[in-house]
């Protein structure tokens, strides 16, 4: 079962990251993922308060089945992780961290901007 878990967080997580980093790109897809970003955005900082800056539940919930596998020393953050995982390297946590948060907030306000402008096009050719 715990295996089953690992892979169905490894897509899930691992898709929605690259939704986060994406689905900004198509007008269709813009809402949802400004609904995601605004989350993620939302959990890193809001239950972080709580939790330990940049705090993501399904991080917490994949490193607990992570762990019922075996997995020790487990790193904060599952960008860190699978950077780490994918390249080889030992990446210093502090230069992922930063990155991560950077694109984060930027890829969000992006899309914050492009569902702005979208809604006042349609607003505009609603009124004509």
């Amino acid at each position: 079962m715990y295996v089953f878990l690992d892979y169905l967080f490894v897509t899930f997580h691992g898709l929605w990251v690259l939704f986060n980093l994406l689905g900004w790109a198509w007008r269709k897809t813009r809402p949802w993922q400004l609904v995601t970003s605004g989350l993620t955005i939302a959990s890193w900082f809001g239950l972080g308060l709580f939790y330990g800056f940049g705090y993501c539940p399904c991080t917490d919930w994949h490193w607990q089945v992570k762990r019922k596998l075996g997995a020790a020393d487990l790193p904060a953050s599952y960008v860190k992780y699978y950077a780490d995982h994918l390249t080889g390297l030992d990446w210093q946590t502090t230069v992922v961290d930063v990155v991560t948060v950077a694109v984060g907030v930027g890829v969000f306000l992006l899309s914050c901007c492009l569902n702005w402008r979208d809604w006042r096009r349609a607003k505009r050719l609603d009124a004509v």
